[in-house]
C-alpha cells in the first residue's frame, strides 16, 4: 500500500482486526467513524456499524472511506447473489474475495476527484473451510494465516497482537484478544471508540458474540 493511501486510512480512524483460530475465525471492529485533518481528528460521527453481512456465509469488515466501503460491499452482495441464481451454487470465499479485490482494483483507477478508498477484512466459509484475507484499497489481496488489523488503531493493536496471539488460540481466547486490542486503542486513538462489534466464524455458522456501545478505557 503506498504512503498516500496509508494516510487516508490513517486519517479516518478505524480498528478492525480478524485472527485465525483453531476452532474458527474472529473478526472484530469499533464504531466510531472520523475524519482527521492535519491538525487531528476534526469530525467524529458514533455508532456506524464496520462488520457487514455479504451473504449468509462470509463477512466483511470496512476501514477508511465509510460510505466507499459500505457502496462497495452492496455491490458485491448484489453480484454474489447474481452468480449463485445463474450457477445455482453457492460462491466461495476465495471468488468472493477475488471479486472484491477485483473491485478495489477498478474503483482506485478510475478516474476521479475523490478516489475509492477502502480497505476490507473478508472472511467466511464454504466446502473448503474457513478462511480470511485481506483487500487493500489499491486492490491488493492477502490470504491470511494468522491476525491481521487494519486502521489507524494499529498502532496500539499490533504490539498486543505481536506478543499474545499464538496459533493454536481458540475462538474464545480469541474474542477477548481482540476487544484488549479495541480497547487499548479507543484509550489513546480519538478515531476510535464508540463501541465495539464482534463476529465469530464456524463451520456452517456465523454469530454475532459481541456488540455493544462501550466507554473508553485508558490502560
Amino acid at each position: 500500500m503506498n504512503s498516500e493511501i496509508s494516510n487516508v486510512i490513517t486519517k479516518t480512524g478505524t480498528l478492525t482486526v480478524g485472527l485465525i483460530c483453531k476452532d474458527g475465525i474472529v473478526l472484530g471492529a469499533d464504531r466510531r467513524a472520523s475524519y482527521g485533518g492535519s491538525s487531528g481528528v476534526s469530525y467524529l460521527a458514533d455508532k456506524l456499524k464496520k462488520i457487514i453481512n455479504v451473504s449468509d456465509s462470509i463477512i466483511a469488515t470496512i476501514a477508511g472511506t465509510a460510505s466507499d466501503g459500505i457502496r462497495v460491499l452492496q455491490i458485491l452482495r448484489a453480484e454474489i447473489r447474481l452468480r449463485e441464481l445463474r450457477t445455482r451454487s453457492k460462491v466461495s470465499v476465495e471468488e468472493v474475495a477475488n471479486l472484491l479485490s477485483s473491485m478495489s482494483y477498478q474503483g482506485i483507477r478510475t478516474p476521479s476527484m475523490i478516489p475509492q478508498i477502502a480497505h476490507f477484512l473478508l472472511a467466511g466459509y464454504d466446502e473448503e473451510g474457513l478462511a480470511l484475507f485481506e483487500i487493500s484499497p489499491d486492490g491488493f489481496l492477502k490470504k491470511e494465516r494468522g491476525y491481521v488489523a487494519s486502521g489507524s488503531g494499529i498502532m496500539q493493536a499490533h504490539p498486543i497482537l505481536d506478543s499474545e496471539y499464538k496459533p493454536d488460540i481458540t475462538i474464545e481466547e480469541g474474542v477477548k484478544l481482540i476487544t484488549k486490542c479495541i480497547r487499548a486503542s479507543m484509550g489513546r486513538d480519538p478515531g476510535v471508540g464508540a463501541g465495539i462489534d464482534i463476529y465469530t466464524i464456524k463451520k456452517g455458522e456465523i454469530k454475532e458474540v459481541f456488540g455493544k456501545e462501550a466507554i473508553t478505557e485508558f490502560r
